[in-house]
């Protein structure tokens, strides 16, 4: 690359003699500013040797300046880059052109740069720039990958179009794609990267550029030999590098790969594991990588391992809050013991567990912020250790202001109302951690990027600034259902509203596109098939009045549900009978306060509902009373326990656990009737058609059924918890029972449980409990009456009184990313139901196992798909029951 070049006219006829004032030979294109200084000292030198008649003590006039090889700019805009100007006075060579020469390399505009002397006449001299301009970027092409997957490479390494092609770019670009693949384990990946002159229409200076990608063959760990292992077995070692692993053929989850990032945050845990066996100064010597081949390596680690410690005497320094004896306790490390360096660093602080129980959080929960936590080795003797642990505990602290930012639709105070943290407050780390977990179950905002900063720490006024940083979410769903159940296919169409205003309903100026803000839930639903069309609305304000923590809910709904006739004639309409109708109608209006004791996850809750039951036509196995009617006035009462760690869509540890029971009035032990002469009138009317007074079973079921007298109690239980990685494991138990306070009454046709299947079809038609089990048809695990076998499809059976199921879901996340949260997971289930207790066994029971996925969209909800294969046959059948394909759309969570 030549730097600059000089050319002096000696004669009046123009004849030019060439002198080169830089070296014969062209550099290559290399910008570094050494290499132009040592250049611009062997043009110096050549000048000298050459004895060039420019006289270096003369500053000589720039008479004219001339450019050439110019296209995208014009010639005053590079002499403007210059900062050379006619009439200007230079030495020649001189320190001057030696600048202008580096501004216009340091441009990165250019690509080969040559400056020209072309006359000289007295002290005056002429001047022509010849450039060559750096190539812009026409397009990019990826070969050995899909042009789609190459996007963000485009837009990693700027390679958009217009782009100054440098060899900057050209490299940088190729470095990063190959550590790219590299960290995922490709250490053989090859990035070549050609490009080719284009011309376009105004003959502009561009080029095309073709990236080649060779990811070749993800690079296996074939051994790992840990040379000088001596103390410890190897296996213990091994298992201790949790991403770097040996290729075996039974390895499914953690796969032999080599990242080196990985790698070298196993080598720590190597070390880690040593330090928690008592081997303080155990360390790695040496490792090396063996390359086997272009498919595996083999690393090999050189150990010492030291000797084993044992921990002497603890003493505490600095404590004035908390005694000798409390803090012994909290660290729960004591003399004699093995030397745990590993576990003595997580009781004194552990960053990476906020609700650890150390020392640290000890302090930072009582108020004491800017306290410092320190053990130091104070004596070495033998093989034991002994320790001080130095406290600073500082002053305490309050917070001074709290404040939210990131909320454009949710309004300030349904935030603040969940804030454990108020300016005034004495600090606790404890409550900063509760109010990211609130506000993350709240489902307003993106759990993963909920995150306190603190500003403004000042440790002799005792005083912190508080700004939470909330991602807001979308709070409203469409919710799109379908799938096949009851008989046929059930599709459902509603709209939730998440974060919804009431006050602001008759307000025009609120509606963006509906009020929102005041974390009210709003939701209409209808859901219709063959059999049955059912419409519902409910509305839901979690803080009613304003003031306190108290829930307040109501809902009505209607239903319509046509009688199954069992004709399977080829048309669907065969098999139903539109003149024959059952109808549902009624509602609902509940409290629910939060408690705070045991802790502030409790809440009690209560709720009044009643229902009216229109038989019309309507006779079935349970509905003897085909013309009459029921009331249903009950009053439910729950108490659940709710703290779920990482949002509602993936929560990544905690648990939700209630209790319900729904009662009725026991209008049996004051109406006056007599249930024990009904239940003897009815067994004679079953036997011969009517009773001895003349009354036939519909009649007599509809006496005992008018109102409606039962009592009914659930359990739910739900625990996550966090395996290796992002692993999450969730373990559930349900139980129900449907019981009578009067058995001559005995338990009535509606509220009952209908397990099996993926849960749709969960209409409620008559208080019914539609229980997933994925592996078997819907509600098709239910006691079979009369001996009869039914199929899948039929309707005649009349669900159970009482149930119980298990499930285990082992979780892995995919994505996060707001717009679709992707997990996939495998599961084991196993429930029963049964129609009393005589029957009831826990341990016999429908097994079934199976894999699926979940995406999350805010607009639609929780998207799935089950693959599920029932181990046990359906009651009245024979057999496994195989697999089933259970499809969600808009299930919630």
């Amino acid at each position: 690359m030549t730097l600059f070049t000089i050319i002096r006219k000696e004669n009046e006829d123009l004849e030019r003699q060439v002198n080169k004032l830089n070296s014969a030979s062209t550099f290559s294109k290399v910008t570094s500013k050494w290499m132009i200084f040592l250049a611009l000292l062997s043009f110096t030198f050549a000048q000298a040797q050459r004895q060039l008649p420019l006289d270096p003590e003369v500053k000589y006039e720039i008479a004219d300046i001339k450019v050439s090889g110019v296209s995208t700019y014009n010639e005053n805009t590079v002499i403007a880059f210059t900062g050379l100007r006619v009439g200007e006075r230079i030495f020649l060579p001189g320190q001057k052109i030696t600048d202008v020469i580096k501004k216009l390399w340091g441009l990165e505009l250019f690509s080969d740069i040559n400056l020209y002397v072309t006359a000289v006449n007295g002290d005056k001299v002429d001047l022509q720039l010849d450039i060559k301009e750096v190539p812009e970027l026409n397009e990019v092409r990826f070969k050995g990958i899909k042009q789609k997957k190459g996007a963000n490479f485009i837009k990693d390494n700027g390679l958009n179009k217009g782009a100054k092609v440098t060899e900057n770019l050209e490299t940088t670009a190729k470095n990063y794609i190959e550590n790219t693949y590299k960290k995922k384990g490709y250490l053989n990946s090859k990035v070549f990267i050609n490009t080719v002159p284009t011309v376009d229409s105004i003959g502009a200076n561009k080029v095309n550029m073709t990236v080649n990608i060779d990811k070749g063959e993800r690079v296996k760990i074939a051994d790992i030999n840990i040379i000088g292992r001596e103390k410890l077995k190897e296996g213990t070692l091994l298992g201790s590098m949790k991403s770097t692993k040996e290729k075996k053929i039974w390895r499914v989850w953690k796969r032999s790969k080599f990242i080196k990032a990985d790698y070298e945050e196993d080598k720590v845990s190597l070390i880690n594991k040593y330090k928690e066996k008592g081997y303080r100064d155990a360390r790695i010597v040496s490792d090396t990588i063996i390359k086997n081949n272009e498919k595996s390596i083999t690393i090999e680690m050189n150990v010492e391992e030291g000797n084993r410690y044992y921990i002497g005497d603890i003493d505490f320094i600095g404590n004035s809050v908390y005694t000798d004896e409390q803090l012994s306790r909290q660290l729960g490390l004591f003399k004699g013991d093995v030397y745990n360096g590993v576990l003595l660093k997580e009781r004194i602080q552990d960053d990476t567990d906020p609700d650890s129980d150390n020392i640290a959080n000890l302090y930072q929960n009582s108020g004491y912020l800017f306290s410092n936590i320190n053990a130091v080795e104070t004596s070495v003797q033998n093989d034991t250790i002994d320790f001080e642990v130095r406290i600073s505990e500082g002053k305490l602290a309050y917070f001074n202001k709290v404040t939210v930012k990131g909320n454009d639709k949710t309004k300030d105070k349904v935030i603040y109302r969940e804030l454990l943290t108020k300016p005034g407050q004495r600090y606790s780390k404890a409550a900063v951690v509760g109010t990211i977990r609130e506000l993350g179950q709240l489902g307003f905002f993106d759990a993963q990027q909920l995150t306190p900063n603190f500003d403004n720490f000042d440790a002799v006024g005792g005083t912190v600034d508080l700004e939470y940083n909330v991602v807001e979410q979308g709070a409203s769903q469409i919710e799109l259902q379908g799938g096949f159940g009851g008989g046929g296919f059930v599709g459902t169409l509603g709209l939730s509203f998440n974060n919804f205003s009431i006050q602001n309903i008759f307000n025009k100026d609120a509606y963006k596109p509906l009020p929102m803000g005041d974390g009210q839930k709003f939701s209409l639903r209808a859901q219709a098939s063959q059999f049955f069309q059912t419409y519902s609305a409910s509305l839901t304000d979690p803080w009613f009045g304003g003031k306190q923590p108290v829930q307040f809910s109501t809902s009505f709904s209607h239903t319509i549900q046509y009688l199954f006739t069992g004709v399977n004639s080829g048309n669907a309409s065969d098999r139903v009978d539109r003149d024959r109708k059952f109808l549902i109608t009624g509602g609902s209006v509940g409290l629910s306060k939060r408690l705070l004791w045991p802790d502030r996850n409790f809440s009690l809750s209560h709720a009044i509902s009643f229902q009216h039951f229109d038989l019309q036509n309507y006779n079935t196995g349970l509905f003897t009373f085909g013309d009459g009617s029921s009331e249903n006035l009950a009053y439910t009462v729950g108490l659940s326990r709710r703290e779920v760690f990482g949002g509602l869509i993936f929560p990544t540890g905690g648990s939700d656990i209630s209790v319900t029971a729904k009662l009725t009035l026991p209008y049996s032990a004051w109406n006056g009737v007599d249930y024990k002469g009904l239940a003897v009138e009815r067994d004679e009317a079953l036997a011969d058609g009517v009773s001895s007074t003349g009354k036939t079973v519909g009649e007599i079921d509809q006496e005992r059924f008018n109102w409606l007298e039962y009592y009914k109690v659930k359990f739910d239980g739900k625990w996550y918890t966090p395996l290796v990685g992002k692993f999450v494991l969730q373990t559930g138990i349900e139980f129900g029972w449907l019981g009578a306070y009067n058995q001559d009454r005995g338990v009535p046709p509606f509220e009952r449980f209908f397990l099996g299947g993926d849960g749709l079809g969960g209409f409620s038609l008559d208080g019914r409990e539609i229980v997933r089990l994925r592996g078997y048809p819907n509600q098709a695990v239910t006691p079979i009456d009369r001996g009869t076998a039914l199929s899948s499809t039929d309707q005649a059976n009349d669900g159970a009184t009482i149930y119980n199921k298990f499930s285990l879901e082992l979780r892995y996340p995919i994505s996060f990313n707001p717009q679709a949260t992707i997990y996939a997971l495998t599961f084991a289930e196993a429930g029963s139901s049964y129609d009393n207790f005589r029957d009831y066994n826990p341990f016999q029971l429908n097994r079934s196992a199976g894999a699926g996925i979940r995406i999350f969209m805010p607009a639609f909800g929780l998207l799935g798909l089950d693959f599920g294969y029932g181990f046990d046959p359906i009651p009245g059948t024979v057999g496994a029951n195989g697999w089933e394909t259970h499809f969600i759309i808009g299930q919630q969570f």
